[in-house]
């Protein structure tokens, strides 16, 4: 399980970098989105828990796991994956569309979160 997801976190930061390097400003911030979930994801199952694949769940799971109890990560990172997922739900579902600047943002911090957790954690 924990390859699988390290894989699909990899292959959706590299979509996203094409994506926004191809003026898919929507399609980046989805993609930045997926690939922090699944560097959470394979966090948590390093840690030996099997977690229900759902967006709120890995959240719960991840915050309580890496910040809460034993504080492995930085406090900085806490709100990230809430806040890659606002900017996804713009994307997918909101009349607005991501900004070229939120794009890169976007990417930036998903760039960040799955670097930290695959350095710190895996």
């Amino acid at each position: 399980m924990k390859e699988t997801f390290q894989i699909k976190a990899i292959e959706n930061i590299k979509m996203a970098e094409f994506a926004f390097e191809n003026d898919c400003y929507n399609a980046s911030a989805n993609r930045a989105y997926y690939a922090a979930f699944h560097a959470a994801i394979v966090a948590i199952v390093s840690t030996g828990i099997e977690p229900k694949i759902d967006h709120k769940i890995i959240q719960t799971v991840f915050a309580d796991s890496f910040f809460n109890r034993r504080k492995i990560l930085s406090s900085k990172y806490k709100s990230y994956l809430k806040d890659l997922q606002d900017i996804r739900n713009i994307a997918d579902y909101r009349m607005l569309s991501v900004s070229k600047k939120l794009a890169k943002q976007q990417l930036e911090k998903a760039k960040e979160f799955i670097e930290i957790i695959f350095k710190v954690i895996i």
